[in-house]
């Protein structure tokens, strides 16, 4: 074991297990420099630091983020490799030829620092020190300054329903605007079936049964997302309508592999072997769209009305759907499940995946319909006009419940209403 000055940092050189470690120490201070390797030796006993790390921890920022996300692209989707790219470019900015082994917490409290004075917000900060964590873990330097840097705190809300009114307002602007079209058929497949916009854009023509009325997901979120979904009216609507534009665009043979949503949708050649990227800007555009109360033109948010007739100051206006997401149409459809008093297990089949926090709020939903159903009951008894004389009466022609349940192959709590809405009458 040896400690030696090289520059105006102190490096040590020890062999563990017929292993040798040789490591700067990042300090001028001959005390501290005794500290650091002490802990470098137990690091070493223990298991968490090599000489790959050694090796990888010497190269600069900018290399050793290239080697990482390269790495990191066989263990993820397309998708969320790209969104890892695109967190990774001010990381790359602000540390650029650093080498990874002079990344201190100080550097890294800085940058925080710098990105929040920018009004980033703390989730997209928290990604981007996600990525550098893991790249510092490769290196064997996160251990060394891990709880110097805690996570900036995020909004944890579960998700926004709509009010009736919203809802209606929401699908009336929507449909209204030829160039929303696309946004507009999401809307309505997303608040009647509980599919996440990724579920949505997956979803190939080979994935629906018209006779069966389902859709098929087959690639979601997690592995519970995975399920099959009945077609209610109005989702086979909205299927029928994406099925005529398709055949129009692409002639009447329509291949099971093509997607439902293609790429470059609404342009003269949309590639239905390619799934749609986004309809980001669509969706933004129509949630912020507001009503001149003078005219009433349909518009995007302005200082004047657009009608050149009208010209109404118009600059305090904003439309009740600001800042509405699109996943906050599976909330709402969740939502609405939760108050038709359908049990948890019905509303994991159909939406898959849900966390425990959420089922927790739903099931508060849930309580609050009974209550409202309890309360009727009772307004109706205080007016006299609800009586239980013949109610408890037995019907001798009816079947039994417990024969019903046989037949349904269930009990009342596993079972969606429709199977148990008509019972058999001898």
């Amino acid at each position: 074991m040896a400690l030696f000055r090289r520059g105006k940092w102190y490096w040590t050189d020890f062999s563990v297990n017929g292993q040798r470690f040789r490591q700067s120490l990042d300090t001028a201070d001959w005390r501290e420099a005794l500290k650091r390797e002490k802990e470098k030796i137990g690091q070493a006993q223990a298991g968490k630091l090599s000489v790959a790390g050694q090796s990888f921890a010497r190269l600069a920022f900018t290399e050793a983020l290239e080697r990482y996300l390269q790495d990191r692209a066989v263990h993820v989707v397309p998708r969320s490799h790209r969104s890892e790219s695109d967190h990774a470019k001010p990381l790359r900015e602000s540390f650029s030829a650093t080498p990874v082994s002079r990344i201190s917490a100080d550097s890294i409290l800085a940058y925080v620092r710098e990105r929040k004075g920018k009004g980033i917000s703390n989730v997209t900060i928290n990604m981007e020190i996600g990525i550098l964590r893991r790249v510092l873990k490769r290196a064997k330097r996160w251990s060394l300054i891990a709880d110097e840097i805690p996570r900036l705190p995020e909004r944890r809300d579960i998700g926004r329903a709509l009010a009736p009114d919203e809802k209606l307002r929401l699908l009336r602007i929507a449909q209204s605007c030829p160039e929303w079209q696309t946004a507009y058929l999401a809307s309505v497949l997303a608040l009647n079936t509980t599919m996440r916009g990724c579920e949505l854009k997956g979803l190939r023509w080979g994935d629906i049964d018209l006779l069966a009325r389902t859709l098929t997901v087959r690639r979601s979120k997690t592995a519970a997302g995975e399920r099959v979904i009945p077609l209610n009216a109005d989702a086979l609507a909205a299927v029928l309508r994406l099925r005529e534009r398709a055949k129009a665009q692409c002639g009447d043979s329509i291949s099971a592999d093509w997607y439902m949503l293609p790429h470059a949708e609404g342009y003269t050649k949309p590639d239905p072997t390619r799934p749609m990227s986004d309809w980001r800007s669509a969706w933004r555009s129509l949630t912020r769209a507001i009503e001149c109360p003078t005219c009433g033109q349909l518009q995007s948010p302005a200082e004047t009305c657009a009608n050149d007739e009208c010209k109404a100051d118009i600059h305090e206006l904003k439309s009740p759907l600001a800042g509405l997401r699109f996943h906050d149409l599976r909330h709402h459809a969740i939502t609405e499940l939760a108050e038709s008093l359908a049990s948890d297990q019905t509303v994991m089949a159909i939406a898959g995946h849900v966390s425990p926090r959420m089922l927790a709020h739903y099931s508060h939903v849930r309580l609050d319909a009974k209550r409202q159903a309890l309360d009727a009951l009772s307004s109706k008894g205080s007016r006299g006009s609800y009586g239980t004389n013949n109610v408890t009466k037995p019907r001798p022609e009816r079947v039994p419940l417990s024969q019903v349940i046989e037949r349904n192959g269930g009990d009342d709590e596993t079972r969606t209403r429709d199977l148990c809405r008509d019972r058999a009458v001898f």
